[in-house]
């Protein structure tokens, strides 16, 4: 058997919302999100919110961030995101309170499964808990939680959840030690 991805269809998918706002949500991504032009972090939660996302108190959005469907987005209070942070999320990314996705950071909620010759997709949900920490250029891949004050270190990649009050690193990250937050 090969990979036939002519049979590809993705039919059952449901991003959420219908084609027309889809379509402008593309395009007040790529010219008022995604972009350096308007480093505002209130400008951007505010058309975050106006297209769904929810949004707590204190966040602050860096430059260049690209989120796929904010109304399948929730950040809680006083959270970083980093700048060219990629959200990528399919399915629902919750990402608790006090948590810092670093520079280039990126959450996936989809995958194709190499499995099947028609090379079909995967979405799964993402979950970030109050205090978590994606490192710069790390990947949090579809399914995963990353638990209460959980680290995935610098250009790490999670294929499986994190424990609270750990720190992962590598690919596939793996636990190297227990975080200790002092006051």
């Amino acid at each position: 058997m090969e990979v036939k991805l002519s049979s590809y269809n993705n039919s059952w998918y449901n991003p959420g919302k219908n084609r027309l706002v889809r379509m402008a949500w593309y395009c007040v991504n790529a010219t008022l999100i995604n972009t350096y032009h308007l480093p505002s972090s209130s400008f951007k939660k505010f058309w975050l919110r106006l297209f769904g996302a929810k949004i707590g108190k204190g966040v602050v959005i860096k430059p260049k961030v690209n989120i796929k469907y904010p109304w399948k987005l929730a950040i809680g209070d006083y959270t970083w995101i980093g700048e060219k942070v990629w959200i990528d999320n399919l399915e629902q990314v919750a990402i608790g309170k006090n948590c810092c996705l670093s520079q280039e950071a990126m959450i996936l909620c989809g995958n194709h499964n190499f499995k099947k010759s028609s090379f079909d997709l995967i979405a799964k949900p993402v979950t970030l808990k109050d205090g978590a920490w994606l490192g710069a250029k790390s990947v949090a891949c579809p399914g995963v939680t990353i638990e209460k004050n959980a680290i995935l270190s610098v250009g790490s990649i999670a294929t499986t959840d994190l424990q609270e009050n750990s720190i992962y690193q590598g690919n596939p990250a793996i636990k190297i030690k227990e975080r200790k937050i002092e006051a």
